[in-house]
């Protein structure tokens, strides 16, 4: 570890957690390589369109795109007090005969804002595959447990019966909403292109001598060379503050979806039904060795609460971007954007690599089905005396009294359910002793559990995830 890492804050985002693909997307190198990326894009464009540019002053641009001496632009930021100004002039001086049509026209949002749209898109890039994957391994879970019974709960106390794979379906549809519209938001983003200094365009309409058709082809062409079908056809100084606030709620509605599903984990592994995988070597406690803590779990709850916070923060600042804009939007956006990517990127890979290795425990499932499920059987019980001729209103009063009798049993002296065995015991319910297996089958509690696992996945989720398949097989990795 070097001394500055040492002496020097560093985001765990990126420090402990973060992979590689989404730190490199909102890198400096990334970020000020892109904007030496779009000079070149507004020259090329400027020259097609019949301004005075050179092939030897693009070509020069071009060689040194990656040669960015940060140093210098650090010490051009302390005098200038403006970092695209500070970039401007260390490129320039790189690029002596280019100097004098670098960023011709352009106001700093030409290169900050675009920039930051295209590690947007990127970013969502990034995002959507790990998503796809984390849903195709759940659904490979739901597809295999969707007939293995297990106490539901609402109200987070025992109620009819699902089955295993069934209540993976839920976690799945949250996340089949998350990936339809994190890709609706990706489709729906828009290059902010070449826009001046408030959006009208009045600097390119002076350099082009008032020829509204090559300024509205310099912005077509430059939009097309950053990889961008459309521009926003209307900005201010910037795109609209509303774009932040579609893209972190798309994000932050995910979030939610991950803690849900991590938290009905964690409450599983507390049960002892489902757990996360546990490594060979993994200390769950430093003083309580036996412990097999749920912590990838807890770790995606954890950074989860990222975008969720985030969602506020671009709202605030969406509704206080004055006339074409204020400059209140620019030190949080440095942190909310790429933290928000960096938070969801962490918490899918992590989701990923729980939800291949789940371990679920079917004895103790049983077990907890057992202490339930006489209760629930009651009204099955009932119904078949009435069938043979019994009176219901009878047969409800000694129903009641035994279920009283075994709740007493189970929460007065921490015994087991033995409903079961008082009613075989009782000389009025004999007529159904030779039932009550059958009539205590769990698969008969679960209604059309297995087949609408079945049916929902191969009705929607395999063809949202058809675009992922050749990224499918990819593995998680995770740093700690």
């Amino acid at each position: 570890m070097s001394e500055s890492m040492i002496s020097n804050y560093q985001t765990p985002l990126s420090s402990r957690y973060g992979s590689k693909e989404m730190c490199e997307n909102f890198s400096d190198g990334k970020k000020f390589s892109t904007w030496r990326q779009l000079w070149i894009y507004l020259a090329k464009a400027e020259k097609t369109l019949g301004l005075n540019i050179t092939d030897e002053q693009i070509a020069e641009m071009e060689a040194n795109k990656d040669k960015i001496d940060f140093q210098a632009a650090a010490k051009e930021e302390m005098l200038t007090r403006h970092d695209v100004m500070a970039h401007v002039h260390v490129f320039a001086a790189q690029c002596p005969k280019a100097a004098p049509i670098i960023h011709l026209g352009a106001t700093s949002c030409y290169v900050g804002d675009n920039t930051d749209l295209i590690q947007i898109r990127d970013g969502l890039n990034i995002l959507l595959p790990k998503l796809a994957r984390c849903i195709d391994r759940l659904s490979k879970f739901a597809e295999k447990y969707k007939a293995l019974p297990t106490l539901g709960f609402t109200h987070m106390q025992p109620a009819q019966l699902t089955t295993v794979g069934k209540r993976a379906t839920l976690w799945i549809s949250d996340l089949l909403s998350d990936l339809v519209n994190i890709q609706r938001v990706r489709d729906d983003l828009r290059f902010r292109g070449v826009k001046g200094t408030t959006g009208t365009q009045a600097s390119f309409l002076a350099i082009f001598e008032g020829d509204h058709e090559k300024v509205k082809e310099l912005d077509k062409l430059v939009t097309k060379m950053a990889g961008f079908s459309r521009a926003y056809t209307v900005t201010g100084q910037t795109y609209s503050r509303k774009v932040d606030c579609n893209v972190v709620y798309c994000v932050a509605s995910l979030a939610a979806s991950v803690h849900k599903i991590c938290t009905d984990l964690r409450l599983l592994a507390h049960m002892k039904e489902i757990e996360e995988p546990f490594e060979k070597t993994q200390i769950g406690s430093s003083a309580m060795a036996y412990k097999r803590n749920p912590m990838r779990s807890e770790r995606c709850c954890a950074l989860a609460k990222l975008p969720m916070g985030n969602i506020i923060d671009a709202l605030i600042t969406a509704s206080t971007q004055w006339m074409e804009r204020t400059l209140d939007d620019s030190a949080n956006r440095r942190v909310i954007i790429p933290e928000t990517f960096l938070s969801a990127d962490i918490f899918l890979n992590t989701l990923q690599n729980v939800t291949d290795g789940l371990v679920v425990y079917p004895k103790v499932i049983e077990r907890h089905l057992k202490q339930e499920l006489p209760f629930m059987a009651t009204e099955n019980i009932l119904m078949a005396i009435v069938k043979l001729g019994g009176d219901r209103q009878v047969c409800h009063e000694e129903i009641r009294v035994l279920s009283h009798q075994a709740a007493e049993v189970v929460k007065m002296q921490g015994g087991d359910n033995d409903l079961v065995d008082r009613i075989r015991n009782s000389a009025y319910f004999a007529p159904i002793h030779d039932q009550l297996d059958s009539l205590l089958d769990p698969s008969t509690f679960t209604g059309r559990a297995p087949e609408q696992v079945t049916e929902f996945l191969e009705e929607e989720v395999y063809p949202l995830l058809e675009p992922y398949k050749d990224q499918l097989e990819i593995k998680a990795v995770l740093k700690v």
